[in-house]
């Protein structure tokens, strides 16, 4: 490789200044979780800057009778029983999850829409995903991303313009929302459901064709994400 063109790659690569503290969120929040029965039941959290876990009734209770300040949110949380590889190794992406990064932007953005786990929590820096394989009873995996980070690589607030300004919003908004999410052809030229279906193709159906895919899909979910992914292992816990 010539000295100017490893210069330019070089010039692009981004060091994640955050990863430390990424890393303590992943090892804290699959440590709580892998103990906690109700992580099989789809569940969102509140995870506060002094790592006390909420679940959101909790939480919008405490709001409510001044016990805690939106301020003091740290983490948003979300955790769930899963059964395809493809939502092992690509948590942020399957539907289900990718709704809860729309949810994280907005509740950072102070609206509350209780039906879809909206919540005033104007502190929130990242978004955590905590999956556990039914299918391996050993492990799970906790990826924590930047909600900033994250919402601007995959342009979340250019959907949300025409609602800032505005102190609540209906469940309809809310749905319009995910939806343009969804259909947005993010990873090389696939949106989140036509890539999914490829991952599901290459991972249980082993159609060992699509590996060129699964590595584009693989690269631009990395990009957009940035995710940092702990591996734990539910027999040391």
């Amino acid at each position: 490789m010539k000295i100017d063109e490893l210069l330019k790659r070089l010039e692009n690569v981004k060091i994640d200044e955050n990863i430390d503290e990424k890393h303590e969120i992943a090892e804290y929040l699959a440590q709580i979780l892998s103990v906690d029965g109700s992580l099989y039941t789809f569940r969102s959290r509140i995870m506060t800057k002094d790592k006390k876990i909420y679940d959101l009734d909790s939480y919008k209770k405490l709001l409510k009778s001044g016990g805690i300040s939106p301020n003091d949110a740290y983490v948003y949380v979300f955790a769930r029983d899963i059964y395809y590889l493809a939502d092992y190794y690509f948590p942020f992406l399957t539907p289900v999850n990718n709704d809860y990064l729309a949810y994280a932007y907005l509740s950072k953005l102070g609206f509350e829409v209780g039906f879809h786990h909206v919540v005033p929590a104007t502190g929130l820096k990242y978004v955590a995903i905590y999956v556990y394989l039914s299918r391996n009873i050993k492990h799970a995996v906790v990826e924590v991303a930047d909600i900033d980070t994250a919402a601007t690589n995959t342009n979340l607030p250019t959907l949300i313009h025409g609602i800032l300004g505005t102190k609540h919003i209906d469940d309809h908004k809310v749905k319009d929302i995910v939806s343009q999410l969804r259909s947005r052809k993010l990873f090389d030229g696939y949106n989140f459901d036509e890539a999914l279906r490829i991952l599901d193709r290459y991972y249980d159906d082993h159609d060992t064709s699509l590996a060129k895919e699964v590595e584009t899909i693989r690269d631009a979910y990395d990009r957009i994400f940035r995710p940092y992914r702990l591996v734990y292992d539910l027999n040391t816990k």
